[in-house]
């Protein structure tokens, strides 16, 4: 299976030529609830599911990046019954991380409900997680230098954390709820109707993978996974069924470094 390419394939068809624990991490959103067109295409969610866990090596890590479609006023559930599915399969729901959006991405029927602006992304890991690099760019708020957390106990009461005493650095772990914007000018979008932020991939790939790991995006769509893989000395592989989606992300990975050879020159 040749790696840093994209395959103009049924990612179904692709996967089933890979070996066992192929890959490190994937970082991907499917096309679900029907709410994008994407050229026309849909996918088998469960076979997709299975053959992720097949492909992922032991500590590895997916995250899948979902939200759901409001029908008949009701949302129909379906990250909750994938994340399920994906435990079926034998994955840890190692994190339910959120990505929030901007205010004006509201979107909603506000008359009966609060309008939504998130997704979710779902991180599971195959068995005890192998890589966690965490990104530390939470500035440290508290007045005391000292920390003094405490940890509430079975029985309702508390006991100190660990780290008591210890001292707060000016930045700390950043939490699950990212604070994202998603690609909304016509500048930035490549011809994809959900095109995920570089930094959304970027900061997924940065924490649960190394150098030289080998990331996968199932659904590539416009190219963002694997653009941000190589930005990163990571190696790529993705699947896209539609040619055009092949063609704009090969284009942005070629444009990509093309512009870093530029700048190293001006250096």
């Amino acid at each position: 299976m040749e790696i840093n390419k994209i395959y103009n394939e049924n990612c179904l068809e692709t996967m089933a030529k890979m070996p066992d624990g192929f890959v490190d991490l994937t970082v991907t959103s499917p096309p679900y609830d029907n709410l994008r067109t994407y050229n026309g295409y849909s996918f088998d969610f469960e076979a997709v599911a299975k053959e992720l866990f097949r492909v992922t090596k032991q500590g590895g890590v997916v995250v899948w990046v979902v939200g759901d479609a409001t029908i008949k006023g009701s949302e129909t559930g379906t990250s909750f019954r994938q994340a399920l599915y994906f435990m079926d399969c034998g994955f840890n729901l190692h994190d339910t991380m959120i990505w929030s959006k901007p205010s004006f991405t509201a979107v909603g029927a506000l008359k009966t409900r609060y309008a939504q602006t998130f997704e979710y992304m779902f991180v599971f890991s195959k068995g005890k997680i192998k890589t966690f690099n965490a990104l530390k760019d939470r500035k440290t708020t508290s007045r005391s230098k000292d920390k003094h957390g405490m940890i509430r106990q079975k029985d309702g009461g508390f006991r100190p954390m660990s780290n008591r005493g210890k001292q707060y650095g000016e930045f700390g772990i950043r939490y699950n709820v990212w604070d994202m914007p998603p690609v909304m000018s016509n500048i930035e979008r490549k011809g994809h109707p959900a095109q995920f932020p570089e930094q959304l991939a970027n900061d997924h790939i940065l924490s649960w993978s190394n150098e030289g790991d080998t990331v996968l995006d199932c659904f590539m769509g416009s190219g963002t996974t694997a653009k941000m893989a190589k930005a990163n000395n990571r190696n790529y592989i993705g699947f896209e069924l539609s040619k055009e989606y092949c063609d704009i992300a090969e284009k942005r990975i070629k444009n990509h470094f093309v512009q870093e050879r530029i700048n190293e020159n001006i250096r």
